[in-house]
């Protein structure tokens, strides 16, 4: 008497490959939709008018003679700024590739020239740092990673 299907290793064997198909596409699916590429942006037209006006601010820094460093401690950021003094600073962090890690800080002055701002725990990879006055009038961009 011979044996079921079931009890053969060959259907198995022939089974197992469109059932691994299965598993890594369901897989691939949810790594799609869990995870979002935050590269595209909706107004990408507007932000891309708006460019110059980004430009011209960098400019503005350079013809004010402002510099700054910049240092990311554990829990801290601080900003060491060359040149006119405002009354704070603001620093946007964004993650290269992850927008919902994107911070938006107020430093204020400790003593002349330096800046600082409690800083929440950053997820490590390439951090995209814009350092403004607050009435936005300059900026200088850095890079960090």
């Amino acid at each position: 008497m011979s044996q079921p299907w079931y009890r053969h290793r060959w259907p198995w064997l022939l089974m197992s490959g469109p059932a691994a198909v299965l598993l890594a596409g369901a897989v691939t699916t949810w790594i799609a939709f869990a995870t979002a590429d935050g590269l595209v942006a909706e107004d990408y037209y507007k932000q891309g008018v708006g460019l110059n006006r980004l430009i011209a601010r960098e400019e503005r820094a350079a013809q004010l003679g402002l510099s700054l460093e910049l240092e990311l401690r554990q829990n801290r950021i601080v900003v060491r700024l060359h040149g006119a003094a405002p009354e704070a600073l603001f620093v946007h962090l964004a993650h290269a590739t992850r927008a919902g890690h994107d911070q938006r800080l107020r430093l204020v002055p400790t003593q002349p020239g330096f800046y600082q701002a409690e800083l929440p725990e950053l997820p490590a990879g390439r951090w995209h740092i814009v350092v403004e006055d607050p009435r936005a009038t300059w900026r200088i961009v850095k890079e960090s990673s």
